[in-house]
């Protein structure tokens, strides 16, 4: 079996995955998907603390509480259906590679509830953490890598050229055909990350 990771990049409600190995010491993408983190796809769910902003304080825990369940169930369903169809094309996905917003611990829900930059940094923070806990779940060590800092880090543990890993990056979208977002891109790099720091 050969080493593969995932690489998440998150939103309000979906992520970005993309599974990678390397192959002679080039990136190959494996996968990639948008996967929804709600089963209802519609604002009530993909911004659950500013949801949980108009409710009365006992219903706004218990509903944030669901959606992170649903988000963390949902997270792990994506993750075992690339596990199972990578391990049939002979690939062993057990890492993965997320990126961060600003990393920061947040304090108790009615105080980010009385912020609405916390509220904001929450809803980021609830789908990242799910995609976490669905990986520990599914025996995946995680490597989280704050994005303001991916060029840089990967750089410095690949040892090459920013320049050179961005062509990279784009390089290897081609054969899965536009759209390569960003999104993606940056998924993908987590992931070679993730694969990198796993041999280290």
């Amino acid at each position: 079996m050969n080493d593969a990771a995932v690489g998440f990049r998150v939103h309000s409600g979906w992520a970005a995955m993309v599974a990678v190995a390397v192959a002679d010491g080039e990136p190959i993408v494996l996968a990639r998907k948008r996967i929804h983190l709600v089963k209802t796809f519609s604002y009530k769910f993909r911004q659950p603390y500013h949801t949980a902003e108009k409710m009365p304080a006992a219903e706004a825990g218990a509903f944030v509480s669901q959606v992170r369940s649903e988000a963390r169930r949902l997270a792990a369903r994506a993750i075992r259906s690339f596990q199972r169809k990578l391990e049939i094309e002979g690939f062993r996905l057990d890492c993965c590679g997320l990126l961060l917003a600003s990393g920061r611990a947040l304090p108790p829900l009615q105080k980010i509830l009385a912020s609405h930059a916390l509220i904001h940094t929450a809803d980021g923070e609830l789908f990242r953490e799910a995609l976490l806990h669905a990986g520990s779940k599914c025996g995946l060590r995680s490597v989280k890598i704050k994005e303001k800092e991916l060029l840089k880090s990967a750089s410095e543990m690949l040892r090459l050229k920013e320049s050179e890993i961005q062509r990279r990056i784009t390089e290897i979208g081609r054969a899965f055909g536009s759209p390569w977002s960003q999104d993606e891109k940056f998924a993908s790099l987590a992931a070679w990350l993730a694969l990198a720091n796993h041999r280290h």
